[in-house]
């Protein structure tokens, strides 16, 4: 029994996650506090050059001001560190309950998190103000696979260290 306790971690995480996503834009808008608090004005100069579209909408500073431009990273860069803790929490809950390969593990784990990620943005169409969209899946698969890679890395260098 003690070996499946470990899946309270990930399903506690997806409900954090939950929670996250059935908060209206407007309670989890940034700027206010990153324009009472931080004059990052001094930004807009290394800044002004970048422009791209993000599900439909420019993504610059002339667009979006300073505050909001560095408020859409810190936006996507949460969808990859989320899903990130979410890979790993899914590969310890099955590497602690199950005898299956590491291989088979890390990829059972990344499908589990990209279809939470699916639904987490099925989720969102139906909370005020946001909007579903498949690129932050992308993101959110993006994180998953580097949590991947660096348990990959990190399991062979134990490897090859114990074996010297």
């Amino acid at each position: 029994m003690k070996r499946y306790g470990y899946w309270l971690f990930p399903i506690i995480w997806m409900g954090i996650i939950f929670y996250s996503s059935a908060q209206p834009y407007e309670n989890q808008d940034v700027k206010p506090f990153l324009e009472k608090t931080f004059d990052l004005s001094f930004l807009t100069p290394y800044l002004d050059w970048v422009s791209f579209t993000y599900h439909q909408s420019e993504v610059s500073v002339v667009a979006l001001g300073v505050e909001g431009f560095v408020e859409f990273f810190m936006r996507k860069g949460a969808h990859v560190g989320v899903f990130f803790v979410l890979f790993c929490l899914f590969f310890v809950a099955f590497t602690k309950a199950s005898y299956l390969t590491r291989r088979t593990l890390l990829i059972v784990s990344f499908i589990l998190t990209i279809a939470y990620a699916a639904i987490d943005e099925l989720h969102q169409s139906f909370t005020a103000n946001r909007t579903p969209y498949f690129g932050d899946v992308l993101l959110d698969g993006s994180g998953a696979l580097i949590a991947a890679i660096l348990l990959t890395f990190f399991h062979r260098y134990r490897t090859e260290n114990n074996a010297s």
